[in-house]
């Protein structure tokens, strides 16, 4: 399994890792090296595995590459974990609009390498997943590739962006945008991810 997590860490993340974090400015000072909380570091002793924290934090980046960036974009789909000013969670799939015989609309947008935007569309007006971003701008990113059994994590902080601006020619039903600033970014092991292919049509 870990053969299979440097495989995929060096398919994505190839760049040497930044000497500053988002997370911290001086992570050669920080027990979690830019990347770790306290809570995560506890995990890592109580389980035995804090000998393996300064490998793990490696395979984090700040920011895409290009291979990363073409990965997103290719994705039909994603998942959004957010979370309100309590801490009280949800979780929201977010993927192409539709509209045959047109083309799916893309994604998402990588306008730089530290920023995700994708589209907002008309739903069920719960505004679940706004509702908490205008309360606590965390977010959590959960991209799956079923036919190729890759996972890639994104965490960062977003801001809802009520104008489509210039996006309107590649989302033009969005309502709003969500704009992600890139914090983490790093792959998962293939473990337990279904081989899935697409349905025809």
């Amino acid at each position: 399994m870990r053969r299979n997590g440097g495989q995929l860490a060096r398919r994505f993340f190839l760049r040497p890792f930044a000497k500053v974090s988002a997370m911290s400015e001086s992570i050669h000072d920080d027990p979690g090296f830019g990347v770790f909380h306290p809570g995560e570091l506890q995990a890592h002793q109580r389980y035995g595995v804090a000998r393996l924290t300064r490998g793990l934090a490696a395979s984090v980046r700040d920011r895409l590459n290009p291979r990363l960036i073409a990965f997103l974009k290719a994705q039909p789909f994603f998942f959004i974990a957010t979370a309100n000013d309590r801490g009280d969670c949800d979780c929201s799939y977010r993927g192409r609009q539709h509209s045959p015989p047109n083309d799916p609309e893309p994604l998402l947008a990588v306008p730089d390498e530290r920023t995700i935007v994708f589209p907002d569309y008309p739903g069920n007006n719960f505004f679940n997943s706004i509702g908490n971003l205008l309360t606590n701008p965390r977010i959590g990113m959960l991209f799956i590739d079923f036919a190729s059994a890759t996972r890639v994590r994104i965490n960062g902080t977003a801001r809802v962006i009520d104008e489509v601006g210039d996006y309107w020619q590649d989302w033009p039903s969005a309502a709003r945008l969500i704009e992600v600033t890139v914090q983490q970014a790093y792959p998962n092991c293939r473990a337990r991810i279904p081989r899935l292919v697409p349905a025809p049509g």
